[in-house]
């Protein structure tokens, strides 16, 4: 039977910030950060927008990039009608200036150890973090809370690292569930609140990665809790990634030598080329402990390896992470959804794995009701929200499966329509790490 500890792990979160203060030691986030460009969702104007410039059937292929306004059209269409959701290259100025002729937009924070970074900041989590992008307009929004990175070889304020660049810049829509789109005629209802996220960059198709923070995490990895690594997915040329990885397998390798107890966290995410994402997960998997994705990127990865999985079953779920365990011999594999986060894999003595599952709802679901980072306040009144009932329905079931593998499953706070859904699984990486410190 699941017992609701989420206030009982909540409470350890001052004392844990205590010991990193006194002890230096860091949770570290790396590698990518962008500048967010947030498109503000309105189901009119986009079939208005349909109507003038959709000309083929809603679809979206592997490698599909938007270079027109049909592209975009065909594309963001295929994606909202189906509730799902991804990633795609931006390759044109004009789609980005019929974007803003459409919709408004603001501005927030990109990439997955920026966002995580923002997220524990906000909480007063002293963390470490290397991104990609330190713009004036990307920094102010890390700016503040406990974010540091690394300058002349010692640790500094994100503040410090201004660089003058331009900001690297990711369009993101946010769908919202039960709108109603109009192709060609037909109505179709939207099934699921999800984004899409179109990036307008070339520096993360070769994700420049500083020596320098290298070098200091290897000889301070006593300090290293966890190092949380994620912005491979929109490498596209495998020499490229090959050159990365090479460099940083040895690097996991060094700090894991120098700290064996630091966990290893590993991300997934959308890639743009499944070639590379295949390699990459296969390289990683020798170096890395844990491997954390969505539901869809999971129902997408094993359907690669011939595997179907049905989201809405716990054991098709189940059997899914088995096959993909013999495939990619990490530790274990973590998915966070909106209605249960879940470990399936080894056991790992001295590491509170459902604490980490919980906290990682936490904060992504304070996200989700705030619509921003939250602190340890609006953290605790999120606790009023109900437990998900497929994720209770889920955890009931696990009680009859039997498995070689450790299966923990925490049922998320569930609301049915979120203030926002982007960083959400960015938000919940962040609260994952907290186990470790």
């Amino acid at each position: 039977m699941y017992i609701d500890r989420y206030q009982e792990y909540l409470q350890l979160i001052p004392d844990k910030i205590r010991r990193c203060e006194e002890t230096d030691r860091r949770v570290v986030l790396a590698y990518a950060s962008n500048l967010d460009v947030l498109v503000r969702w309105n189901c009119e104007n986009f079939n208005r927008f349909l109507a003038e410039y959709l000309k083929e059937e809603p679809s979206f292929r592997e490698g599909d990039e938007i270079a027109s306004e049909e592209d975009l059209a065909r594309i963001l269409s295929y994606f909202v009608i189906h509730g799902l959701g991804g990633e795609v290259d931006i390759v044109s100025r004009k789609v980005i200036d019929v974007l803003t002729e459409y919709f408004d937009v603001e501005y927030g924070l990109g990439g997955t150890c920026a966002q995580g970074a923002a997220a524990l900041g906000s909480m007063g989590i002293p963390v470490l973090v290397h991104i990609t992008d330190c713009s004036g307009d990307v920094i102010r929004q890390m700016s503040g809370i406990r974010i540091e990175t690394v300058k002349h070889g010692r640790r500094a304020p994100v503040e410090t690292c201004v660089s003058g660049k331009d900001a690297l810049c990711h369009f993101i829509v946010q769908f919202t569930k039960d709108d109603v789109i109009r192709v060609f005629g037909k109505e179709y209802k939207v099934g699921l609140s999800n984004r899409l996220i179109m990036g307008y960059d070339t520096v993360h198709k070769i994700l420049p990665v500083e020596e320098e923070f290298l070098v200091y995490c290897e000889k301070n990895a006593r300090d290293v809790c966890s190092y949380d690594i994620s912005g491979f997915n929109a490498v596209t040329d495998h020499r490229i990634m090959q050159e990365r990885l090479e460099r940083l397998t040895v690097h996991y390798k060094s700090v894991k030598e120098n700290n064996p107890d630091c966990r290893i966290y590993f991300e997934s995410a959308h890639f743009i080329n499944n070639e590379i994402r295949e390699y990459t997960y296969q390289t990683l998997a020798e170096v890395i402990d844990i491997m954390g994705m969505n539901e869809e990127e999971l129902i997408d990865l094993t359907r690669t390896q011939g595997c179907s999985v049905n989201r809405d079953s716990l054991e098709s779920i189940l059997k899914g992470l088995e096959e993909l365990i013999e495939v990619y011999p990490v530790h274990g594999f973590v998915v966070h959804s909106k209605d249960y986060a879940l470990y399936f894999g080894k056991d790992m003595p001295g590491t509170d794995i459902e604490q980490g599952l919980t906290l990682g709802n936490l904060v992504s679901g304070t996200r989700a009701r705030t619509g921003r980072y939250g602190s340890v306040s609006d953290c605790r009144e999120t606790l009023k929200l109900e437990l998900s009932r497929t994720g209770l329905a889920f955890a009931k079931e696990l009680e009859s499966y039997h498995s070689a593998y450790k299966v923990v499953l925490v049922p998320s706070r569930y609301m049915e329509k979120p203030a926002t859904t982007i960083g959400l699984g960015d938000s919940f990486v962040a609260g994952m790490q907290i186990c470790f410190l």
